[in-house]
């Protein structure tokens, strides 16, 4: 007699785009927002000093910016992809010109510079940058040689983040410690926040509206408004990066010890799936403006495409009709 249970269908396979083109471990990966027409570009920071630029929905090479000497640490662009920020063991950050490549301004340092971003996004007209000397820079790039030191830490810096919708600067460092930054004002650090551990990665959602970090075994998630903790996970694995899709509905989880991508509900903590398909550790995640696919960066010198929603039409991936 055939059984009256229904079978569960099988979870749809999730097969990656694997973006090639880097030679070393990839470190940072930022999307774009929407350009137009619901096209987004990727970015991508890498330890053989030649950031390059993608495609977003496809992952396909536009052009790689050539000046920098060192390893590039950090890559961002601005809302309207016009410009892009790069930041350097060369003791350089540097403004670029996103559609032609060409080299606009050099922002020099007094050591390695581990993170920039814009923070004047749509003008390009400010650089925010965090170094290995612990000091948080803002640039005017009009004077690059007369920064203004706005913070400093008490060990060398690993993020710093612009927040348009509240014109405040995020910087993480190694001293365990998050401050908020008004550049404005007379006293620039207007609050701090401790992490549980050392931190590896702090990550903002595209609306600036939530921040996570990723800090030993620990996840963090702060609403920017209010800077309070919203979720806090312990997990059992050492987090290298924690990025939160729009929809609030998963986080997406690299570790610092195995090849593992994982996948975490947002309300519940729980384990939704994990990927294999790196073949070295995740040192970055972010989801492109639709939450319908997230990048990876890791030590194996790949940037992958993955999708939210495996086995659904997007861009590239099409289901296989039977």
């Amino acid at each position: 007699m055939p059984s009256s249970t229904t079978p569960v269908p099988p979870q749809a396979q999730q097969i990656p785009l694997t973006c090639s083109g880097h030679t070393r471990p990839v470190v940072q990966l930022a999307f774009s927002g929407f350009i137009s027409c619901n096209h987004y570009m990727l970015i991508s920071a890498c330890k053989d000093g030649k950031p390059i630029l993608r495609d977003g929905p496809t992952g396909d090479w536009l052009g790689t910016f050539i000046g920098h000497k060192g390893a590039v640490w950090s890559a961002m662009l601005n809302s309207n992809t016009a410009r892009a920020v790069t930041a350097s063991a060369d003791y350089t950050a540097k403004v670029w010109n996103a559609i032609s490549g060409q080299e606009l301004v050099t922002l020099p340092h007094r050591h390695i510079v581990k993170s920039a971003d814009f923070a004047e996004d749509v003008t390009a007209a400010e650089v925010i940058t965090g170094s290995q000397d612990r000091a948080v820079r803002l640039f005017d790039i009009t004077r690059p040689d007369a920064p203004t030191i706005v913070a400093t830490h008490s060990a060398p810096l690993r993020n710093v983040k612009w927040t348009a919708h509240k014109r405040l600067a995020l910087s993480a460092a190694e001293d365990r410690r998050i401050n908020i930054i008004d550049p404005r004002a007379s006293s620039a650090v207007v609050a701090s926040l401790d992490a549980p551990g050392p931190i590896a990665n702090v990550s903002l959602t595209g609306d600036g509206k939530l921040l996570s970090c990723a800090a030993g075994n620990r996840i963090l998630v702060w609403d920017t408004d209010a800077f309070k903790v919203v979720k806090e996970m312990t997990v059992d694995y050492d987090v290298s990066v924690a990025a939160i899709n729009p929809q609030r509905t998963r986080i997406v989880a690299g570790a610092r010890s195995d090849l593992l991508i994982r996948v975490v509900d947002y309300e519940t903590g729980a384990l939704v799936d994990t990927h294999k398909g790196h073949h070295g550790p995740v040192h970055d995640a972010c989801f492109n403006p639709d939450g319908n696919v997230y990048a990876t960066g890791s030590e194996d010198g790949t940037v992958r495409l993955w999708q939210t929603h495996p086995g659904t039409a997007y861009g590239l991936w099409q289901p296989r009709v039977m």
